[in-house]
């Protein structure tokens, strides 16, 4: 079955929150609400030894994902088609326990719509046959998306490239975290700062 996510190469990502931008423009998010968010991990180290870098994050399309299974209105679902994760706006009733209990707090409550939401890897753009906003919009060229369980995709030979020490997801609750991070330049930080944990989508963790 496919499973279409995003992979991020952190070592051509340059912090510009173009991804966060485009993300909105193309789904007309609410100002205050982010369906991405890019955080800065560091610096870490050592003067003059010091590493950082930008973390983009976005729902996981977990493979199983924990929102769907406490959803009591049956409105978040996981797509057969591409194993993307949805919410059905219809049938939600905003009672946000798909975001409460979601390790990284992917989804958001949309004013607007008054029930919650969350990243499709902009499926209207996918079905005109177009890549997500954040992948087509990334100036470093840091965000690619395809099927990760099709070792001919591009998403997967890129896996395969980096190798597997340099490859992480965020830390796996038992969810299947299926987004991946391509890091060499720097070391992979397992935590996310405090500070930083509200407004991002929570704690790293290795492939």
């Amino acid at each position: 079955m496919s499973h279409y996510a995003i992979v991020v190469d952190l070592d051509r990502c340059i912090g510009c929150h173009g991804c966060e931008i485009a993300c909105k423009n193309e789904n007309n998010i609410a100002l205050g609400e982010y369906w991405n968010k890019v955080v800065e991990r560091g610096p870490f180290g050592e003067y003059p030894d010091l590493e950082m870098y930008f973390l983009p994050t976005m729902c996981q399309q977990c493979e199983d994902p924990v929102c769907v299974r406490v959803c009591p209105s049956g409105a978040v679902y996981k797509s057969k088609a591409d194993g993307v994760v949805r919410i059905d706006t219809m049938k939600c009733i905003g009672c946000h326990s798909c975001n409460q209990e979601c390790p990284y707090h992917a989804n958001t409550f949309s004013e607007m719509r008054r029930a919650m939401d969350k990243c499709t890897l902009c499926a209207e753009a996918r079905e005109r046959g177009e890549d997500p906003a954040c992948v087509k919009n990334c100036s470093g060229k840091a965000l690619h998306y395809g099927d990760i369980n099709d070792p001919e995709s591009e998403v997967s030979r890129l896996i395969r490239e980096a190798g597997e020490e340099h490859v992480f997801r965020l830390r796996d609750f038992g969810n299947g975290p299926s987004t991946r991070y391509i890091l060499k330049n720097a070391q992979w930080q397992d935590i996310l700062p405090p500070e930083l944990d509200e407004v991002s989508f929570g704690r790293g963790g290795r492939a």
